[in-house]
């Protein structure tokens, strides 16, 4: 394990009793295992500038209240780091580890529930529609590029973790590394190469350049565990409830039943119930759970 001599001071926000060993488990990715692909978060783990936060639960939202002040907190300081930082967010591990699905649901709740927090207007210069190639998750104003671990990622290495963990890396930590610059280029060949001895596989199809027309920046934050497996429709949805073009008035949400339902955008889903990665106009939901949908069930309902 990777020693934190200084992680009380690296911590914003209370450090739970399990805490240490989440981020000992981190550090010894970053600096004991060789070549670990992001060479962002190694030189940060070896400066020190690398900030942690502890969350009580990976599935229940009403543990997740310190979040939103433990990110904003971060953002008020991070540029007085250094330019090589990240917000490094442990969900406290579960006995039994939940499957990619779930992962990939609750990944995305913490998302929409730190938009829901958030006190300052969505930036400007960015879309709201995560479909667009500019898109990026943002928080207190602040374009943020977001990864997520989870342990269902086995094969794909440098995912995994022993819990939900979701690092945010301000886009300012970026600048000079755009696409179609010598400096950006050159760090994403190295980091190419570095996943390909680390993983033991080709780097993932989604990976991109941030702005590119092809790049959709969100199917990054939370990569499959395979290459062949591909990643539909972003349950993220912005602004006043709809994304541009009101391509996101609903989404298909399934329960723990196997049950398929709509969930209208802007309302907090109840218990039970997540984000299926589907969503659009009414019809395009009903229509995609026809096809999906084959067990017995009861005419047309909705959870809400």
């Amino acid at each position: 394990m990777g020693a934190v001599p200084d992680l009380e001071r690296q911590t914003i926000g209370d450090l739970p009793d399990w805490g240490r060993a989440c981020a000992e488990e981190l550090m010894s990715n970053l600096l004991v295992e060789k070549s670990f692909p992001c060479t962002f978060a190694v030189a940060a783990a070896k400066k020190h500038t690398l900030r942690f936060g502890f969350i009580d639960s990976e599935k229940d939202p009403s543990r997740w209240g310190p979040l939103p002040d433990i990110l904003g907190e971060y953002l008020r300081v991070y540029q007085d780091i250094d330019r090589e930082t990240s917000l490094v967010v442990f969900f406290r591990p579960e006995e039994e580890p939940a499957g990619m699905s779930s992962y990939f649901s609750r990944f995305w709740d913490v998302l929409q529930y730190l938009h829901r927090k958030d006190t300052l207007p969505w930036p400007g210069e960015i879309p709201e529609d995560p479909g667009e190639p500019l898109w990026e998750f943002s928080f207190g104003g602040t374009p943020i590029f977001v990864v997520c671990n989870t342990p269902a990622h086995t094969r794909r290495r440098s995912r995994h973790s022993s819990g939900m963990v979701i690092t945010f890396q301000p886009r300012w930590v970026f600048e000079g590394l755009e696409s179609g610059t010598p400096r950006g280029g050159a760090a994403r060949r190295v980091i190419r190469n570095r996943i390909r001895r680390f993983d033991g596989m080709e780097p993932a199809p989604q990976l991109g350049d941030y702005g590119a027309e092809d790049n959709r920046e969100w199917k990054q934050y939370f990569l499959p565990d395979g290459n062949e497996e591909e990643i539909h429709g972003c349950p993220f949805h912005s602004g006043t409830g709809k994304t541009r073009g009101d391509r996101s008035a609903h989404h298909v949400v399934v329960n723990g039943r196997g049950e398929y339902s709509l969930w209208p955008d802007g309302r907090d889903l109840p218990p039970g119930w997540w984000y299926t990665g589907v969503h659009g106009d009414r019809r395009t939901c009903l229509d995609h759970i026809e096809r999906v949908w084959t067990g017995i069930r009861l005419p047309a309902r909705k959870t809400g």
